[in-house]
């Protein structure tokens, strides 16, 4: 009732709002995951394990929010993000608190990698993108990108603070903090959220109800391309019969392969090429920080030009930050770790302002959350086995050479496998829509 009526007061569109909590939900949330590359150094010097088993916890985790990710799907669809978040936020505090307990590598497995893992698909991503897209069509890039964006920011502000507090302390302290931060900060404003606009009385893009428009106000043209597809009432079996669903679920584990294998072992590479502990977590929050113009640009070239384009470029940018990785292992400069930190921000990050889109655009209906929770398996897997692999590949090689050259053949393969879903054959963005529709409008 209070929402309800927040909402009809408000000078400007609720879904703003729901984006502003998304924001702050994921600043916090997925930088709590995030941060095990910091606690991954100071945990390795204190037990001595190997960094494949140390790194398997984060690696074990994402492949428990991968297979959590159909059921989180439909309990979206029956119970909206309020239960799924605040779900999310106990266990992910739970999972930080507990770790500090931790003396063996199942703990580590249990506390960083279970519950951190199960939590985080709630608060992340996957989460966030089963019910953001509901709320708008036309900027729905451009107000993804934005909710994301708080990814970036709360890098920069959250990550450098937790590494001088990791250097001042312990990463037992570090860890404990994080856990209070994401109990006591998210679940409050988590209790504004709502499923739909429509549970409010509103619509998608804060657009009037049809009989509330102006006399002689023109309906707004369809922007569906693939008619018979659009029709379809799409289930989830009838998801997994279509090459569609393969070639996205291909692109995704692509996705996610590619930025996490970095994201895990970044910080420990760049202190072995050289760069003190302090430069190391530097680049990890900036590399976010300039996630945040270049997501939230890209959202909006998304709504004009296509999400498979955008999608295109994030795999460009993290192509380009793997070679640069190789050549920092020979030549380590400011100026490669400058084009690793842009290239992997402002481009590789791009990925997340059509990471919810695309499925939502493919296979909207009433089942898309159980759709995009499927979907978020091969997703999810991808952001697992990467940081996995390329522990593996350490251990049995004694360098990342060989891991990076497999990153950039992925980074490949991601580009291509989107561009044969083509969302952009199913329904047009709006500046599509708009370029497309001009000329007869004008004619008429």
């Amino acid at each position: 009732m209070i929402v309800s009526t927040l909402a009809r007061r408000l000078p400007f569109y609720y879904g703003w709002i729901v984006v502003a909590v998304v924001f702050v939900t994921m600043a916090v949330g997925v930088n709590a995951r995030t941060a095990f590359s910091l606690l991954f150094p100071p945990m390795l010097t204190e037990f001595g394990w190997e960094r494949g088993v140390t790194a398997g916890a984060f690696s074990f985790g994402f492949m428990i929010s991968a297979f959590l990710s159909p059921v989180l799907g439909r309990l979206m669809d029956r119970h909206g993000p309020r239960v799924v978040n605040l779900l999310g936020v106990g266990t992910l505090g739970a999972g930080m608190l507990l770790a500090t307990l931790a003396t063996q590598p199942w703990h580590v497995y249990a506390t960083l990698g279970v519950l951190v893992g199960a939590g985080s698909v709630c608060l992340g991503y996957s989460g966030q993108g089963l019910f953001l897209p509901h709320w708008f069509v036309r900027r729905r890039g451009l107000a993804m990108s934005i909710a994301f964006a708080g990814v970036g920011v709360g890098s920069i502000l959250m990550l450098p603070a937790l590494q001088a507090l990791i250097e001042r302390t312990d990463w037992r302290t570090a860890c404990w903090t994080l856990g209070m931060a994401v109990l006591f900060v998210l679940a409050p404003i988590n209790l504004l959220l709502r499923h739909r606009p429509e549970q409010l009385g509103l619509r998608p893009d804060g657009d009037a109800h049809p009989q509330a428009a102006a006399p002689g106000t023109p309906a707004p043209r369809s922007n569906v391309v693939d008619h018979a597809w659009a029709a379809t009432d799409w289930t989830l079996a009838r998801a997994l019969r279509t090459t569609r669903f393969w070639w996205m679920a291909i692109a995704y584990f692509g996705g996610l392969f590619v930025w996490y294998a970095i994201q895990v072992h970044q910080t420990k590479y760049l202190v072995e090429t050289g760069f003190d502990t302090t430069d190391a977590a530097w680049a990890l929050g900036a590399v976010s920080l300039a996630g945040v113009p270049g997501q939230i640009l890209l959202g909006h070239l998304s709504d004009r030009f296509g999400r498979e384009i955008v999608w295109a470029i994030g795999c460009l940018g993290f192509l380009v930050t793997y070679v640069a990785l190789l050549l920092l292992g020979a030549h380590p400069s400011p100026a490669l770790l400058y084009l690793m930190v842009i290239a992997q921000g402002a481009l590789g990050y791009g990925m997340t302002s059509v990471f919810g889109a695309i499925p939502a655009e493919i296979f909207e209906g009433r089942h898309y959350g159980s759709i995009f929770g499927t979907l978020m398996l091969a997703a999810i897997g991808g952001g697992a086995v990467g940081p996995w692999v390329t522990g593996i590949v350490y251990d049995r090689t004694g360098s990342y050479t060989t891991a990076w050259w497999i990153a950039i053949t992925v980074c490949v393969v991601s580009a291509f496998a989107m561009w044969r879903a083509a969302p952009g054959k199913v329904r047009m963005v709006a500046g599509r829509a708009a370029r497309a529709q001009g000329p007869a409008d004008a004619r008429g």
